[in-house]
């Protein structure tokens, strides 16, 4: 059975007979790359993070203070990266994170759809967005049979949040992830110094255009009046969560629930006495909230008080190192976000997955080369602040 560090082989075999990687396999490199690719309103939006984006730097920069001890005399010849998580036994340790402009990061619009395929292509789930320019029936269909999940954001209309999430079930996604941390957009000044909010410009709002419960409320259909339908979109989006309306999900739904941006130990634990099945540490990359800790730094806390309910992670990653810190830190999964996304810039379906690909094969070689031959021998081991 092969690795996925094999890549690593086949890519020195290519340069043999002259052929060199079709996308970058670092993250500075396919970056730079995508810079090339977007315009810049949709890299901007893509790129940057709330205020002065200090957080967002920080997600990517803290991982450098957290490190591994090898350990020697270990036979990695054969190495097990598989996880299980909800019930399921997926491949690899890493997921799709969710991305609400995939849809505008491919030439033909269709990236949510690329997103899926890549998906397929590689065995990594894939966590759909509501903000999608694709159905999410269609994006489903799209990963195969790899598993994928559906992540919420909450509208204020409870029919409306009901019928997505039928919809979602019926179209067998495998996880109900709900955001908690983003009713209101945070302060982002590359997208407000270009007044660009894409969903006022009626894209990524298909799932919306396309429910009955939100055509229903429209005296005309999106295809006729668009300003209508997206000023009725900003009228409902957005609902505040509190505690009290777990159980509404809990009765609404037979999915597994994920809440996505716990990063305080003590909301780890109210979840666990919710009766949620997961919990899913992110500061949504710094894009939602400036000035708070890189939340590598509060993974560990939060898995600490989650218990035996898992814990999903990102947030800054950009390597198969990050990955590996992360899954050593407690975290049971670990979201890729912008590298993906530029690699669908630069490459479709094709360059995501490559992406997806070069960062297991990284985390791949660096358990065989640090004496880890799988993820449980990882944990145990740990990670330790520099």
């Amino acid at each position: 059975m092969g690795h996925y560090g094999d890549l690593q082989t086949q890519i020195y075999q290519d340069g043999l007979r002259g052929v060199l990687p079709d996308y970058p396999v670092d993250f500075a490199t396919l970056e730079k790359r995508a810079e090339n690719a977007l315009s810049p309103s949709l890299l901007n939006y893509v790129q940057g993070g709330c205020g002065d984006e200090h957080t967002q730097r920080s997600n990517a920069s803290a991982f450098h203070h957290w490190g591994m001890v090898p350990r020697m005399l270990v036979d990695c010849t054969s190495r097990d990266l598989s996880v299980d998580l909800l019930g399921m036994t997926l491949p690899s340790p890493i997921f799709m994170a969710p991305i609400g402009v995939n849809g505008e990061i491919t030439q033909d619009q269709r990236g949510d759809i690329a997103a899926a395929e890549a998906s397929a292509m590689t065995g990594v789930p894939f966590c759909a967005s509501t903000l999608s320019n694709s159905p999410l029936e269609e994006v489903a269909n799209a990963t195969g049979s790899v598993p994928a999940f559906f992540q919420l954001y909450t509208p204020k209309n409870p029919d409306l949040a009901e019928s997505l999430i039928r919809r979602a079930e019926a179209a067998d996604y495998k996880a109900l992830v709900i955001t908690l941390d983003t009713w209101v957009t945070g302060w982002r000044p590359r997208d407000l110094n270009a007044s660009n909010f894409p969903q006022l410009r009626g894209k990524v709002l298909e799932n919306y255009f396309s429910d009955p419960v939100f055509r229903a409320t429209l005296a005309r259909p999106p295809e006729e009046d668009i300003a209508a339908a997206v000023q009725a979109w900003a009228t409902t989006f957005g609902k505040v969560l509190t505690w009290s309306d777990i159980e509404w999900f809990r009765s609404i739904t037979r999915l597994p629930i994920i809440l996505k941006g716990i990063c305080h130990p003590d909301d780890a634990r109210r979840a666990a006495d919710h009766g949620v099945d997961a919990i899913y540490c992110s500061n949504h990359g710094g894009r939602q909230a400036n000035g708070g800790i890189a939340a590598i730094d509060m993974l560990s806390d939060v898995v600490n008080a989650a218990g035996e309910m898992p814990t999903l992670f990102d947030s800054g990653v950009r390597s198969g190192s990050d990955v590996i810190k992360a899954l050593a830190l407690g975290a049971k999964a670990v979201g890729i976000g912008r590298p993906y996304a530029y690699g669908l810039a630069i490459g479709g379906a094709k360059g995501a997955a490559h992406v997806l690909r070069s960062i297991l094969a990284e985390a791949d070689l660096l358990m065989a080369v640090n004496g880890y031959p799988t993820v449980e021998a990882l944990v145990e081991e740990g990670a330790s602040r520099i």
